[in-house]
């Protein structure tokens, strides 16, 4: 006879009531998850203040058990704005507000500041996610939020959540693939002749000013190698005139506690350090997330975010680079368009309504959006399937 399971929920406001082996154990048994997913990434933007009540992000942890075993988690918050999401529903709250409702407070899984595809739902078997979600809805309806969004999920849980009758949203990021590259002179081979003339030139002008790159495994960072990171950070928010969404202490908790997962990159000129770029990686992708510079130099972005990073997976046998949100100038670069989905159930019907009519439209626009793009594939002719 099976054993009978006793689903228990409880919502936690942090991750130090769950041990990262807990998590951790839970993590490795999901089909779709990464870096962004552990306890160490997690548990930094709690702990480091960058991801807290303070700044909007108030952990509310869904997690299921069986006595004191973790079936189920979700990453989980309350969050009073739309900031740092990578998901734009500002048109959304401002409706509620223009007709006497309030939009805020929500619930929104995802991981924050993070436009990466993973896991939400972690479970051990189907019954657990199904436990998770009704754990989901309870919630929302106790705690009389306006929604629910769960952002980059999985796409076998996009399923899911379509079938309980959230509503889809599309969206479109740009990828690159490692086709088995021995060397980058053979993934240009592989571009237009104009897109490989155009990518030796950038590349050309940043040596020809004399800048050279390090490259830092993560156990082998220093303190100081975080500071002036951070400081490149800072450098490239405050030229778009707003503030930085993480701290040095979440850099340094992080290089502390997950640094097989990280690898840093500084551009140096004249012996001084004038840029860099922080990546984060598994067996299986390389994430693009972080960039800076404290000196201008032409093409220098494009050479030490993008092109340093390709170089990174082909010697180390990565076969995708995610390189950020948005970003259709990456295309001319090898990276090509790839659809990422969102979910979102809103309490009000007569919203949710008028959100789903709104979203049909959008969804048309976006598919329109991806098939011009598809019809700008940079590499050659014979390569114009490799993403079809």
């Amino acid at each position: 006879m099976s054993k009978q399971i006793h689903y228990r929920t409880r919502v936690l406001d942090s991750l130090s009531e769950i041990s990262a082996n807990q998590w951790d154990a839970l993590l490795d048994q999901q089909a779709d998850g990464n870096p962004f997913l552990s306890h160490a990434f997690l548990h930094a933007l709690h702990e480091s203040g960058s991801a807290s009540v303070n700044t909007g992000w108030h952990p509310q942890y869904l997690t299921i058990w069986d006595a004191d075993h973790l079936l189920a988690a979700m990453p989980l918050y309350e969050k009073m704005h739309s900031y740092g999401e990578y998901v734009f529903d500002w048109a959304w709250a401002d409706a509620y507000q223009r007709h006497g409702f309030h939009y805020y407070p929500k619930l929104l899984s995802a991981i924050p500041f993070t436009p990466v595809a993973g896991n939400r739902l972690l479970a051990q078997d189907q019954n657990a996610r199904l436990a998770l979600l009704d754990a989901l809805e309870k919630h929302m309806v106790s705690g009389a939020y306006s929604s629910a969004h769960i952002l980059f999920p999985a796409q076998s849980e996009a399923e899911l959540l379509q079938a309980r009758g959230y509503l889809l949203r599309t969206g479109i990021q740009f990828h690159w693939t490692n086709r088995d590259y021995l060397n980058f002179e053979q993934f240009l081979s592989q571009l237009e002749q104009k897109k490989r003339k155009n990518i030796r030139a950038e590349r050309r002008k940043v040596r020809d000013a004399g800048v050279t790159f390090q490259h830092i495994a993560g156990k082998d960072m220093q303190t100081e190698d975080w500071q002036f990171f951070k400081r490149c950070y800072d450098h490239t928010y405050a030229d778009h005139h707003s503030s930085p969404y993480l701290n040095l202490d979440f850099f340094k908790r992080i290089g502390a506690s997950m640094p097989e997962h990280l690898h840093l990159i500084f551009a140096e000129r004249h012996g001084k350090r004038i840029a860099s770029s922080l990546l984060v990686y598994d067996d299986a992708r390389l994430y693009g997330r972080y960039w800076g510079c404290i000196e201008e130099v032409p093409c220098l972005h494009f050479e030490t975010a993008y092109y340093q990073a390709i170089e990174f997976c082909i010697a180390n046998n990565i076969g995708i680079f995610e390189g950020g949100a948005q970003g259709e100038h990456k295309m001319a670069r090898g990276f090509l368009p790839q659809k990422t989905c969102s979910l979102h159930f809103l309490a009000r019907p007569e919203f949710s309504d008028a959100v789903a009519h709104f979203l049909e439209r959008e969804t048309e626009g976006i598919a329109h959006y991806y098939n011009e793009l598809n019809d700008r594939i940079p590499f050659k002719n014979a390569d114009k399937s490799l993403n079809g």
